[in-house]
């Protein structure tokens, strides 16, 4: 199977959270949500394939001082200048694997030369990978989880990582996609935990409490600021709703959300809260510890010595240092365990870091770490996208908070709406006041239609209906947010 590109299509969304979204040094109560359209030719036949992405602030990069504005500008110019190098790349026809590498090494290299972090310039690749793998799917008539089995997409693992030589992506990836993935709830640094925080009345549940309630949660993801002065009562609380309100038991995950500069620091914090007897149960269940340290400092070398003593906690993983190829080998040499999935890191990147984790599994103390996380992903493209490769890589508990922080799907037009609820009944459900949001049930969501829509959407979205990127920025959008 050969492909062209002929064209690219930006569409923008605003959307506005239903309360602030508190996580490391940022405070989330808008963004823009891109849509990215590829304009394809496969075997002869057009075919269009569809991504989207919502742009947060602070998370590819962690500038203290730079306004959104200049964040979100950087992170357009890295989504176009991606899908120029991919379109040029596949001005005659190509296959896929050949267009990826293409892509991925000419965006690292003109990241390199404008000093673009590489956890952002990789976003421009996810995004246009996703809209072009939409498309071929739809081509196909297959689901992601069918295509990359038969390997019609041809992706070589050796070529990706040389010690991956003689391994295949059908060999990475599960028999058979999950049919039900935990959600695992995100409780950010300034969420409600009880009544006694406060209360919203929009119809969806707001506090820690209601939400534990309304879904049948299990698993969580607790974000910490990493002053024990504020953390410990806030832990306390959080240990407290959890365990009243799950009396079969729950599990947890830590988000040091890089708020440290060296381990040995993060080490005496963790001690602390361990310490503290009111939050056994909490440590008791945890699963893993996700980033502590900042970015500039994950990977230097003297984390290896505090890492080989760690004796005391669960196995801690990478996020924002994932950033490029060289990362993961580089972090499972240190000592880490693994690393998350997030559909903006990669799809490709994401299915050689899975290989990487099967064929290090032997060496890696406590065995490897595979997690899923999340950056406010929404229906009802990029979350059905990114549940689709969770699903495909068997991740079974997954870091969902789009549902939490927006609205259900309320900001899509009624025709959009009502594709989904037709389309993915078993994962979404009407609310009383009309609009679809997540159906979420004993803590599970329910992925069988996802898994077998082309990739993950199933649904036919108009995308003119959203402001054309540059009619939106010439106006002063990003202004607005």
């Amino acid at each position: 199977m050969t492909f062209t590109i002929a064209s690219f299509q930006f569409h923008v969304l605003p959307m506005r959270t239903r309360f602030p979204f508190k996580y490391g040094i940022a405070s989330m109560s808008a963004l823009p949500h891109l849509f990215v359209t590829a304009n394809l030719v496969v075997d002869g036949k057009a075919v269009s394939g569809l991504a989207s992405e919502g742009l947060p602030p602070k998370w590819f990069t962690k500038n203290p001082d730079t306004p959104f504005e200049i964040d979100l500008a950087e992170m357009i110019s890295v989504i176009q200048n991606a899908s120029r190098i991919a379109r040029l790349a596949a001005e005659k026809p190509t296959s896929f694997f050949e267009w990826w590498q293409n892509l991925y090494a000419e965006q690292s290299s003109w990241a390199k030369i404008k000093e673009q972090p590489a956890l952002l310039a990789n976003l421009g690749v996810s995004l246009i990978e996703r809209a072009v793998l939409d498309g071929l799917c739809k081509a196909l008539g297959q689901p992601l989880h069918a295509v990359l089995r038969s390997d019609v997409l041809g992706i070589d693992l050796g070529a990706v990582r040389e010690e991956l030589r003689g391994m295949r992506v059908a060999d990475v990836i599960a028999p058979a996609p999950l049919s039900r993935i935990h959600a695992r709830h995100t409780v950010g640094l300034g969420d409600a935990l009880s009544a006694a925080d406060g209360t919203l009345d929009d119809g969806l549940p707001y506090t820690l409490e209601e939400t534990i309630r309304a879904y049948g949660l299990r698993y969580f993801k607790i974000k910490v600021c990493g002053k024990p002065e504020q953390d410990l009562p806030r832990l306390r609380e959080i240990t407290r709703v959890i365990t009243a309100n799950c009396p079969s038991g729950f599990h947890a995950t830590l988000d040091g959300n890089e708020q440290f500069y060296d381990l040995a620091s993060f080490r005496d914090f963790y001690a602390t809260l361990r310490a503290d007897a009111a939050l056994a149960p909490l440590f008791q269940n945890l699963l893993l510890i996700e980033q502590p340290l900042h970015r500039s400092q994950a990977l230097n070398e003297d984390v290896a010595a505090t890492l080989s003593t760690w004796t005391e906690g669960p196995g801690m993983i990478i996020d924002e240092s994932d950033a490029s190829l060289a990362d993961l080998p580089l972090a499972l040499d240190l000592g880490y365990r693994g690393t998350s999935h997030k559909n903006c890191k990669g799809i490709v990147k994401g299915l050689a870091n899975a290989a990487l984790l099967k064929k290090r599994t032997p060496v890696i103390r406590g065995g490897p770490i595979l997690s899923g996380e999340d950056l406010a992903n929404v229906g009802p493209v990029a979350l059905l996208q990114d549940l689709s490769v969770m699903a495909l890589l068997g991740v079974t508990h997954v870091e969902r908070n789009g549902h939490h922080y927006f609205r259900g799907l309320s900001m899509h037009s009624q025709a959009t709406q009502e594709a989904v609820l037709s389309t993915h009944t078993g994962l979404y459900h009407r609310h009383p006041q009309g609009f679809p949001t997540l159906k979420i049930q004993n803590g599970t969501l329910d992925v069988s239609t996802v898994n077998s829509a082309p990739f993950g959407c199933g649904i036919t979205l108009d995308v003119t209906q959203f402001e054309p990127l540059n009619d939106w920025i010439k106006r002063g959008g990003m202004g607005e947010l």
